[in-house]
Parts: C-alpha cells; sequence; structure tokens
C-alpha cells in the first residue's frame, strides 16, 4: 500500500515578525479607515513570524508581472531541487525510482511546469508522468496526496513525489486596500516542501482512502483575479465560518472506513487561519491539542498555501509520537471552497532509515543548506 514518507521543507532566509508587519501596516495605510479592523485581524492570526523570498523592501515595490513571474521561476529552480534530494533521502529512494512528479503551485505560472525542467537536470526518467495543479490553492497540498496514493494504487510498485513551491509575497498588490487582503498581507508566507509516496515500504502515513467536497455556491469565496498587474487576492469574510459544512464531509469520510473522525490518533490540517482549527476542533469534538503540528506551522510560517499540510505533517514525523497502527486524517482546504481529505495509519517499516532528527532546510544567500532543528509539542 502506499505509504506518505517524511516530508522536507524549506523557508527563505528573509524573516519579518508580526510586530514588523503591523508597523508597517500603520505606516503605509495611515489614512486607511478599517486600518484599526485590519490590524486586529492581523494580531489574532496568531503569526509570529513569516519567511519571506527577498528583503521587505524588494517585497513591497512591485515590479509588474512578468518580472515577478521571472522571479518566481528563477527562485523555483535555485530551491526546489534541495526538497526534491531530501525527500528522496528520507524516503531511501533516488530519482530515478519516482514513476510522477505532482507539482503544485499557485503563486506564479510557468509552461511547461517546472516538473519538465526537474526530469530534464535532477535525474529523473524520461517517462515520469507529470501532474502540475495551479488552480486549487492551499486545498493543493491534500490533493498532491490523494492524486499520489490514487497513482500508486493504479501501480502498486510506483512511486510518487511531491512538491509544493509557493512564493505567496510575489502576490502581493500595494493598490488593493480592501480588508481581506490587508489581512492576507499579514498572514501568508513563502515556502517549499516535498514528499515521497511510496509504493511499497517506507515508514509515514499508509494511505486507505481519499475523498473531496465541494461546498455549493461558494467558488468566489476564495479567488484570483488575473489583472495586468497579476494576481489579485480575493478573500470572502465567509470563508472563516467554512468548518462547519465541511466537518460533516469529513465525519462521511471516515464514516465510510469505519472510523470516528472525532477519535482518532492525529491530524494533519491545513491551517488557514485560527477559526478555522477552532471550528473543526468543536465540529468534530476533539481537542484543540490535536491540532498542536498546523498551529505550529501558522505560528511560525504563517500560511504557506499548499505546503502547510506537508509541513504539518514533518513536524508529526520530527515529534516522534505516532505510534504503530495510529489513525489519521489529513486535509487542505482552498478555493471552491474545496475539501481535499485522505485517511491513513502510521507505519513503521521494517528498517527504520537512520535519519530521525527532526530537519527544516533553510535557502541562505549563498544557498548553503543550514539544519534548523524544531520540535514542537
Amino acid at each position: 500500500m502506499a505509504t506518505l514518507c517524511r516530508p522536507a521543507v524549506s523557508v527563505p532566509e528573509h524573516v519579518i515578525t508580526m510586530e514588523q508587519t503591523l508597523d508597517l501596516a500603520r505606516t503605509i495605510h495611515a489614512d486607511h479607515p478599517q486600518l484599526q479592523l485590519a490590524l486586529r485581524l492581523m494580531e489574532n492570526t496568531g503569526v509570529r513570524k513569516r519567511h519571506l523570498l527577498r528583503p521587505i523592501e524588494e517585497t513591497l515595490r512591485h515590479d509588474g508581472f512578468e518580472i515577478r513571474n521571472q522571479i518566481y521561476e528563477a527562485e523555483a529552480k535555485a530551491r526546489v531541487p534541495a526538497v526534491i534530494n531530501q525527500a528522496l533521502e528520507d524516503a531511501e529512494l533516488t530519482a530515478a525510482d519516482i514513476d510522477v512528479i505532482i507539482y503544485v503551485s499557485c503563486t506564479g505560472f510557468m509552461m511547461p511546469s517546472l516538473t519538465a525542467w526537474l526530469i530534464n537536470t535532477m535525474g529523473f526518467r524520461s517517462d515520469t508522468r507529470q501532474v502540475p495543479i495551479a488552480q486549487l490553492g492551499c486545498a493543493a497540498g491534500g490533493a498532491a496526496i490523494n492524486r499520489a496514493h490514487d497513482f500508486c494504487t493504479a501501480y502498486p510498485e510506483a512511486n510518487a513525489l511531491i512538491v509544493a513551491c509557493e512564493f505567496c509575497s510575489l502576490c502581493y498588490q500595494p493598490t488593493d486596500l480592501g480588508v481581506g487582503n490587508l489581512l492576507s498581507n499579514g498572514l501568508f508566507g513563502d515556502g517549499l516542501a516535498a514528499a515521497v509516496v511510496r509504493g511499497q515500504g517506507g515508514t509515514g502515513v499508509t494511505l486507505e482512502r481519499n475523498g473531496s467536497y465541494l461546498v455549493p455556491e461558494t467558488e468566489d469565496w476564495i479567488a484570483y483575479d488575473v489583472r495586468a498587474t497579476g494576481f489579485h487576492f480575493k478573500l470572502d469574510k465567509r470563508v472563516p465560518g467554512t468548518m462547519e459544512p465541511l466537518a460533516p464531509a469529513l465525519k462521511e469520510l471516515a464514516g465510510q472506513h469505519g472510523w470516528d473522525a472525532s477519535d482518532l490518533d492525529f491530524y494533519i490540517i491545513h491551517a488557514g487561519g485560527p477559526r478555522i482549527l477552532d471550528d473543526l476542533s468543536k465540529f468534530l469534538g476533539v481537542p484543540s491539542e490535536a491540532f498542536r503540528f498546523s498551529r505550529a506551522t501558522l505560528t511560525e510560517y504563517g500560511n504557506i498555501a499548499s505546503a502547510v499540510v506537508l509541513d504539518a505533517l514533518r513536524r508529526l514525523f520530527d515529534e516522534g509520537s505516532a505510534h504503530h497502527t495510529a489513525r489519521g486524517l489529513l486535509a487542505g482546504f482552498g478555493p471552491g471552497i474545496t475539501a481535499e481529505m485522505s485517511l491513513g495509519r502510521w507505519t513503521i517499516a521494517d528498517r527504520v532509515p537512520e535519519r530521525v532528527t527532526a530537519r527544516v532546510l533553510k535557502d541562505v544567500p549563498d544557498r548553503a543548506l543550514v539544519e534548523e532543528p524544531t520540535r514542537v509539542g
């Protein structure tokens, strides 16, 4: 059965704290009639710091969509290989062992996809399948896991590689002054992640069932306006309340598998904000502590879009608290409003990889890799 192995996660070297974010908002938007509301909403996100691709002075400068997309491509090529190599090493595989690459990103555009460049430069076979996913936003991390599960179910001896690359700071739009946009300026961060789903063997989450659910008539609640200046993020004020209709979908999926969604051993949930996690805790009837991995990602990195689910899972690996056969739920939420959900059991392979210490890859200006130990709980 398909096993989701330990994700590798990378964050850029530039850091902005919430205090700095609030000070910037007060300076840039001093005359905004709803500034105090926006400041309060940002403070309530629970984000302490975020990592940015470029220094804040460059992040705030809009050089045009063309330049921003060029930065996206160059930085993706510079940073993605490191997380892929670490994910392959943690899964005890090589690039030649991978049969499909599922690449998810909603913060830049390339055609052909980055997958073609990866195959040409990193030793992947020329017959490696490519599955780029660009329009599921934050739900794409969960969707990538599910599509990898589907592929490895169809081809039981195959291996899938998931890659998430999100440079949310490249979507900053200085002319967007709505409260939702001001909130997003203090919520989203940049991050990359990669993980292998092995068709045979491996330590991690053995995937057993997956599903999707779309909340009717909500397709414009999370969206992009694509303009000459690039992607303009739209966030409806009703989004934080979407866990009430989505929680029953999670319960239904678990029920189909003979499980109780309120009585599982671990939960890996996309952290769009604290209200999402608080409501899901309430509607599923699980303690707030159950979402500690997602809260830690939100606190330390902000909302890193499709990479959130993989980083939260990485924190479960690093905590080392999951026992063999522990049952869990993984879920990503995003535009649609869409939920991508999966169920699985923790599996410890006969031979556990030697490297079990926590590791987060951080890119520094000279591209050297730095180990950042992280412990949660």
